[in-house]
C-alpha cells in the first residue's frame, strides 16, 4: 500500500538533527545540450558556500539532471539509488503572463517520487523557465534524501552512544525519532542493516 505524501515528513527534526550538517544546494548555473537522443546537463551547484560542478547525460533534461545528481551524491547516500521518478508534470500560471501571447508565464514542474518502501513525495519549482524548474527540483530531491540519510545515520550514531552510557532516556528518545525520520528516507543496504538491527 502506498501513501501518498506531498513533501518528505519530519523536515523540522532532521533539520534539528543535522544542524550546521544540513545540506542545502542551489542551482548556479545551468547549460543544457541537446542532440538526437541525448542531453547533457551541466549545473554548477552550491553545497551551501561551496561551488560544485555536476554534468550528466540522459535521455531528456530530467533524466540527463538525474544522472548528475545520482553521479555526484549517490555513492556516498546510497538511499538516492532506490528512488524512482513515477510522475512528471508541468503547468503554467497564465494569470502571471506579462505579455499578450501568454509565453512568458510562469510554469510548475512537479515531480513525483517513490522511495524503496512505496512513499509517494512531491517536489515542486515554479518560475519562468521551465528548464529552470526542473534542475530546482531535482536539487530538492536530492537534498531531501541526503538530509534524511544523514540524520538518520547521526541518530543511529548517538543512540549508540546513549546505550553505551546507560542512558535509557535518550536510546528511547533517539529510537522514536529514527522511527519518524526513516520515512522520509529510502532505505540503502546501511540503513537496512540498522533496521534490522533495531528489531
Amino acid at each position: 500500500m502506498t501513501v501518498q505524501t506531498h513533501e518528505p515528513p519530519h523536515q523540522e527534526l532532521i533539520k534539528r538533527v543535522l544542524g550546521a550538517n544540513y545540506l542545502e544546494l542551489k542551482l548556479g548555473r545551468l547549460a543544457i545540450e541537446e542532440a538526437d537522443y541525448t542531453t547533457i546537463a551541466k549545473m554548477t551547484v552550491f553545497e551551501g558556500d561551496q561551488q560544485v560542478e555536476v554534468e550528466g547525460k540522459g535521455v531528456g533534461v530530467v533524466d540527463a539532471i538525474f544522472h548528475g545528481m545520482l553521479d555526484r551524491y549517490a555513492r556516498e547516500y546510497q538511499s538516492l539509488k532506490t528512488i524512482q521518478l513515477t510522475g512528471f508534470h508541468v503547468g503554467a500560471d497564465l494569470e502571471t503572463k506579462k505579455v499578450q501571447a501568454g509565453h512568458d508565464a510562469v510554469g510548475r514542474v512537479t515531480l513525483d517520487i517513490m522511495n524503496s518502501e512505496g512513499r509517494r513525495f512531491t517536489f515542486s519549482d515554479q518560475s519562468r523557465s521551465v528548464t529552470i524548474s526542473i534542475a530546482r527540483a531535482v536539487l530538492k530531491i536530492t537534498q531531501a534524501f541526503v538530509n534524511a540519510e544523514r540524520a538518520f545515520l547521526t541518530l543511529h550514531n548517538a543512540r549508540r552512544d546513549a546505550m553505551s552510557r546507560n542512558r535509557e532516556d535518550l536510546v528511547s528518545r533517539y529510537t522514536a525519532e529514527m522511527a519518524q525520520v526513516v520515512e522520509s528516507t529510502s532505505y540503502a543496504e546501511v540503513i537496512s542493516n540498522i533496521r534490522k538491527e533495531l528489531g
